[in-house]
């Protein structure tokens, strides 16, 4: 296992997160905190909802697309940055079988990246499967190469970037890549907006809980007392931004102290936090962003139901 990233370095981003968060106006928590186990479970269960499509959609591309995948890129290492349980990445492994030699799959939790490495290296007999904890929005300038490298980043974890930030990582990304390398990334399309709220506030109050979990996470690692009943979970679709944003909306006046910061943090009633954005794309946005960052679209690939895409992109020809 390669590790460049560790407790302490969590540790000290959290408490940089917050403490940027909690005093900004607006008020905002990164979505990255919402993962600690208790959250990943209940991401897991979001996937399976019959609101939240994107999960299934992929799914669907991968299926019918990566014969296809492989037989264009035909990666000798698949690099995952993202990966978490990595159930998608073994529909590429299968197709990309007669070609590959290493799986590096990219997370931040060390812990869970050698359970599903540990189960896909037993799987896939002769394939190396070198793991990697890193935060892969600080350090992609450290991950391995490998020949013929083909990246996924899936689940449409993309659309989490603000837009500046998003060009920013594509271009990073593309300085590390060689010719020969491709990008292959998940993304959700611009559709009906209230599908898209549906999606992010199921009637089952799953994603209200997932989103509220980021108070139980700074609860335990930073000495704080938020209430999680005195917020409530809001979704909410900007046309303009052509993104989801959730939020946590206090519903009252309250004062939250944050003792492992030092930090006393008033709420009105009514005040909203936002916890995430969710960008939704059409192909000529990604198109365009890829082209910023350096790289081509060599291939755009959708469900039967255009909800949900795969983009293959490769570095810019000159």
């Amino acid at each position: 296992m390669d590790r460049f990233l560790t407790a302490d370095d969590l540790a000290k981003t959290l408490r940089q997160d917050v403490r940027e968060g909690l005093t900004g106006t607006p008020k905002t928590l990164p979505p990255k905190w919402f993962y600690d186990e208790r959250g990943s479970a209940l991401f897991e269960e979001i996937t399976k909802l019959e609101e939240y499509y994107p999960t299934r959609r992929e799914r669907e591309i991968l299926t019918a697309r990566a014969p296809e995948i492989a037989a264009i890129t035909g990666a000798r290492t698949l690099l995952e940055l993202g990966a978490g349980s990595g159930e998608k990445t073994r529909l590429l492994l299968g197709a990309l079988h007669g070609t590959l030699r290493a799986y590096v799959p990219v997370d931040v939790s060390g812990d869970f990246l050698e359970e599903a490495a540990a189960g896909i290296a037993a799987d896939h007999p002769g394939l190396t499967v070198r793991t990697v904890v890193a935060d892969y929005e600080q350090h992609l300038h450290l991950l391995p190469a490998g020949e013929r490298r083909l990246i996924a980043f899936l689940g449409g974890t993309i659309g989490n970037m603000p837009p500046a930030a998003r060009v920013g990582f594509l271009g990073g990304l593309r300085a590390t890549m060689d010719d020969g390398d491709f990008l292959l990334l998940g993304a959700d399309l611009v559709k009906d907006p209230g599908r898209l709220v549906r999606a992010y506030d199921d009637a089952a109050g799953v994603t209200a809980e997932f989103n509220k979990n980021v108070l139980s996470v700074i609860n335990r690692e930073l000495d704080a007392d938020f209430v999680a009943d005195a917020f409530e979970h809001v979704a909410v679709w900007d046309g303009a931004e052509e993104w989801i944003e959730m939020r946590l909306r206090s519903t009252r006046d309250q004062d939250v102290r944050v003792g492992g910061l030092d930090l006393d943090v008033r709420f009105a009633a009514g005040e909203e936090m936002r916890t995430e954005i969710s960008s939704k794309f059409r192909r000529e946005r990604l198109a365009s962003e890829l082209e910023a960052a350096g790289m081509e679209l060599a291939e755009f690939w959708t469900d039967e139901a255009g909800d949900f895409s795969l983009s293959l992109a490769r570095p810019a020809r000159s």
